[in-house]
């Protein structure tokens, strides 16, 4: 098992950064890859990116490609989302997820253990 804890979120202006961290603990190394996922108001959960554990290797959802990073801390066990040149779209709550490691998907369902959540809030 693992379980994940956000920080980081808050409120900023268009064009703005935001730096979210994912805190995990329990099985973590070798076992599972992480990502990120948001979900706005009325709107579905969306894929924001992931990464591997091991390799390092991230993906990301079309929107965010070029202005967000996804990476990785094994010693402290943490993923990071650097979020920059950020939309008002981009509100959202922002969820770090972890799946079994080298499932690769980005369904939100084959996801197994999951955050709280933390609130992003860009204003125009």
């Amino acid at each position: 098992q693992v379980q994940l804890v956000e920080s980081g979120g808050g409120l900023v202006q268009a064009g703005g950064s935001l730096r979210l961290s994912c805190a995990a603990s329990g099985r973590t190394f070798g076992t599972y890859d992480l990502g990120w996922f948001r979900q706005a108001p009325g709107k579905e959960r969306e894929f924001v990116a992931g990464i591997s554990w091991i390799s390092d290797t991230a993906n990301y959802a079309d929107s965010v490609k070029g202005r967000f990073i996804i990476s990785r801390d094994t010693a402290k066990n943490t993923v990071y989302l650097q979020m920059n040149s950020l939309k008002p779209e981009d509100t959202a709550v922002y969820y770090c997820a972890a799946i079994d490691v080298g499932r690769d998907s980005n369904r939100g369902t084959d996801f197994g253990f999951w955050g709280r959540g933390t609130q992003v809030t860009v204003s125009s």
